[in-house]
């Protein structure tokens, strides 16, 4: 699928991963719908972004505030082409901590926002994307040869966001890991029953990125955790992120999989 004149909603799209997202789409001529619960750097956003670019307070939770990102969307673009699920939240607690069990209401809270969330915005987008006509003849915009198969029959691209914690989770990380866990789980099925609509399902689990759930550790720590990543030994960036979901938006041959980003990481018990 061309990027180029479509529209994307981006959770999570007033910073980090999602920002980054959003700004590649916008630079590759598409229009991105920002969905954010902070109005402020929604706003803030949606003013750097410009007029391809529009900011909808949304809680990905909320069935009726999707559905209004989604009618906002058609309204404003004319259309409706895909999802890049980038929300989500990495509270960290021990299952037997000093203070007792692990709280019931936040691995909720966890498991909701991330996963619930993510299914939230997958079963809504999809229900308007199977109404798209096919798209036919539609190209790489990445340099294919003049012969090659063109794209075709597509109505849409859907891209959840885990984590390598869905694989290696680390102790403090039992709601997390479980959120993330549900997302992969949940690709490969959904895949195979949107095929027949011609929606692509895929999700990108990033192992250690510099974004919002890290900025609040001193930078001897971001360092620290950068150097684990066997190669490069830095901490990911948000454009790397974006970089991957343009090529999975781009490719059609990608469906049905987990994509890790996370330069061959894998996390230690803690």
């Amino acid at each position: 699928m061309d990027i180029q004149n479509n529209t994307f909603i981006i959770t999570g799209g007033a910073s980090g991963l999602g920002l980054a997202t959003a700004r590649m789409i916008v630079d590759m001529g598409g229009n991105a719908v920002l969905l954010d619960v902070n109005t402020t750097t929604g706003e803030q956003a949606e003013s750097q972004l410009g007029p391809n670019a529009r900011f909808v307070k949304t809680d990905v939770t909320d069935e009726a505030e999707v559905q209004n990102a989604i009618s906002i969307a058609l309204t404003t673009f004319g259309g409706l082409h895909g999802a890049i699920n980038c929300a989500g939240i990495g509270p960290a607690e021990r299952v037997v901590g000093k203070n007792g069990p692990h709280s019931l209401a936040s691995f909720t809270k966890t498991i909701t926002v991330n996963l619930i969330g993510s299914f939230n915005i997958i079963r809504l987008v999809s229900a308007h994307l199977q109404t798209n006509d096919p798209i036919q003849g539609d190209r790489y915009r990445t340099g294919a040869p003049a012969e090659a198969e063109p794209l075709t029959g597509e109505r849409g691209v859907l891209i959840s966001t885990a984590s390598v914690a869905a694989f290696d989770g680390q102790i403090g990380q039992a709601a997390y890991s479980a959120s993330k866990g549900g997302i992969v789980a949940m690709t490969l099925p959904i895949a195979r029953e949107l095929a027949r609509f011609g929606i692509r399902v895929m999700t990108i689990a990033p192992g250690l990125f510099e974004t919002p759930l890290l900025a609040g550790l001193p930078e001897e720590a971001r360092l620290s955790l950068g150097q684990q990543v066997p190669f490069p030994p830095r901490l990911g960036q948000p454009h790397e992120y974006a970089a991957l979901v343009k090529h999975i938006i781009q490719n059609q041959m990608l469906n049905g999989e987990v994509i890790r980003l996370d330069g061959a990481i894998r996390m230690a018990a803690k």
